[in-house]
């Protein structure tokens, strides 16, 4: 067995136009996150996991952004592509578990669907909670959102394709 931790923030954009993506659902009427790719930051910390997990570094490092092939970038492509690697590094997906931290918008409504589109993105069952940071830094101020995510990876089982 192997565990994995991720941890991923992104300020609120000033882009009014730039939609609000986590966990690859897309939340209405909020605002979005600023960074290079659409910026969702709960898939982003699931990838981190999932590659510390399996040794295989971070997202940084196969998806840099400086890299303009990643700009806009669906980040739920971005993890099914990291879920082939560890795939084919062996392991698989015995579980993972989100946590999202965000003053606003109100998320409860959008978690199953957030564990529908991870889960099946990683090929093994992810949990989502959201919950407030109760005014406490640049996330409890509304700045922003963050996310950690845990994962336990296991030994994939023999003629089983990879991902």
């Amino acid at each position: 067995m192997r565990i994995g931790q991720g941890v991923d923030l992104h300020p609120f954009s000033d882009d009014p136009g730039r939609p609000l993506v986590l966990g690859g659902v897309i939340v209405p009427g909020a605002r979005g996150l600023d960074g290079h790719s659409d910026a969702d930051a709960v898939a982003h910390a699931l990838g981190d996991a999932l590659l510390g997990a399996a040794g295989l570094g971070d997202l940084g490092r196969h998806f840099p952004d400086t890299d303009p092939a990643w700009a806009g970038a669906d980040s739920i492509g971005l993890l099914s592509e990291v879920s082939s690697m560890v795939g084919r590094a062996g392991l698989a997906v015995a579980n993972a578990d989100c946590t999202v931290l965000a003053e606003t918008p109100r998320l409860a409504p959008h978690v199953a669907d957030m564990e529908a589109r991870l889960s099946a993105a990683v090929g093994g069952p992810v949990s989502v909670k959201a919950t407030r940071a109760e005014g406490m830094g640049p996330i409890g101020r509304g700045e922003g959102v963050a996310c950690l995510a845990v994962v336990l990876l296991v030994p994939r089982e023999p003629g089983t394709a990879a991902s």
